[in-house]
């Protein structure tokens, strides 16, 4: 005598896919989808140090929260003072890299020691300076051999 089944394998695979149905069906319910939010203390907390401390950037306040024990990701720093109509990085209010340039041009040179090929063949080490501001090239002397007071290995 076989054995009779009372329901057929397409019936057990139909109940099982509901069942995997009904369970994603109630955790992507409105409401639940996503993280959780930031609890609301440590919100004031950000907040706080933003209001009290105005130059300050998310990186810096999540660097004190840090500090203090609080884990917080700099993303979410960001988001909650976004939300909040605070800026996230300050202004600076200091002048740009061409401004500060321009202005300190007059103190500005850059030094190189580099060598030479000369037309018999022989290289011979070269000191120079520019000044940013004239642009002007000053050869401060040229040498076969370098001595400790032009080379030195010392800081």
């Amino acid at each position: 005598m076989g054995l009779r089944l009372l329901v057929t394998p397409d019936t057990v695979l139909r109940w099982h896919r509901d069942v995997l149905r009904r369970r994603w069906a109630a955790k992507s319910r409105v409401g639940r989808s996503g993280r959780p939010a930031t609890r609301r203390d440590i919100r004031g907390v950000v907040l706080r140090l933003a209001a009290e401390n105005p130059g300050w950037g998310y990186r810096r306040i999540h660097g004190e929260l840090a500090g203090i024990g609080i884990r917080i990701a700099p993303s979410t720093v960001w988001e909650i003072l976004t939300k909040a109509g605070i800026e996230p990085a300050p202004r600076r209010t200091g002048p740009t890299w061409m401004q500060f340039l321009r202005s300190q041009a007059e103190a500005i040179i850059a030094t190189d020691f580099f060598t030479v090929d000369v037309l018999n063949g022989a290289q011979v080490y070269c000191m120079a300076v520019i000044e940013h501001a004239t642009r002007r090239v000053h050869v401060l002397g040229v040498t076969d051999h370098p001595t400790a007071a032009w080379v030195s290995t010392e800081p």
